[in-house]
């Protein structure tokens, strides 16, 4: 898996709202070692104090702001909307807002300016087909360390030249990136939450659940519980996704008695747009009517 270098090489000027956050905190590692310049802004007194300590000078945010490129909103969805209204006005025109999940730019949360342009770039994390080399990519799951993940981006009413910066921190940000694929607002809400959370993260949870069950109910040692189902979840993976090898017959059955069991026949409703609107809704704590969707 090659990792393609930045679409440009000359400095940008970034603030990060919020650097002292888990986010925050992992896109500043990351751009700390860029020639680019960063002003990191955080103003909790625990976040301040993660920011210093890994030599890092805070910059007031209306000070950050002014002066940047592009600023990430590294800051919970619940708040972005007020956080926005609060510095967007006091940014530079043609500078770049970027923020690090869809929810509340699909949402319409954010506060717009004509003369500034939105963002939204959400990690892929690495692929569980990717193929690892060494302990520290093995050893890093969620990305933005040793290895490799691809990047689903959107932007609104961009330039080509703004496009190419915003690119640019992104493949800086979550490095190293293999790819930064780009789509509308509503596409990658559908990917995020949608597709990844409802349903992926959804039946990672529940095999936790069966797992517990399969231990503490039925009483199968931990041990040969935990090889059966880890090893068993790649060949799930590969056949299902990729189609490697066939499903046996009996495995079928036993998945058509799993499928019967276990989901709603209903349950691709939650493609549609009115539940895509309520889940977002329920993640950021709002009124359904709250929701303006972005196409």
């Amino acid at each position: 898996m090659t990792v393609a270098p930045d679409t440009r090489t000359d400095s940008l000027t970034i603030a990060v709202i919020g650097a002292g956050g888990k986010m925050g905190m992992r896109v500043s590692n990351n751009l700390q070692r860029t020639g680019h310049t960063v002003h990191y802004s955080e103003n909790s007194p625990a976040g301040r104090d993660r920011v210093s300590e890994q030599g890092r000078e805070i910059t007031d945010s209306d000070t950050a702001v002014a002066q940047a490129d592009v600023v990430i909103l590294a800051v919970p969805d619940r708040i972005l909307g007020a956080v926005s209204a609060d510095l967007v006005p006091k940014m530079r025109s043609g500078s770049i807002v970027l923020t690090l999940d869809p929810a509340a730019a699909y949402a319409g949360l954010l506060a717009e300016r004509e003369d500034i342009c939105f963002a939204v770039a959400h990690p892929c994390h690495p692929s569980v087909f990717y193929q690892r080399t060494t302990a520290e990519q093995w050893a890093d799951t969620f990305g933005g360390i040793a290895a490799p993940q691809e990047v689903v981006a959107a932007l609104e009413a961009g330039t080509d030249e703004q496009r190419a910066a915003a690119e640019t921190v992104i493949r800086a940000m979550y490095a190293p990136v293999v790819d930064v694929h780009w789509v509308t607002v509503k596409q990658l809400a559908v990917l995020e939450p949608t597709l990844v959370e409802t349903v992926a993260c959804m039946i990672g949870a529940l095999l936790n659940e069966a797992l517990q069950e399969t231990v503490h109910t039925v009483g199968v040692p931990e041990p040969a519980a935990k090889a059966m189902l880890f090893g068993h979840i790649q060949v799930a993976l590969a056949n299902g996704l990729r189609g490697d090898n066939p499903f046996s017959e009996a495995c079928l059955i036993a998945m058509d008695y799993g499928r019967d069991t276990l989901i709603k026949p209903d349950w691709k409703k939650i493609f549609d747009d009115s539940e895509l609107n309520g889940n977002i809704a329920r993640m950021l704590k709002l009124d359904v009517d709250a929701v303006t969707p972005k196409a």
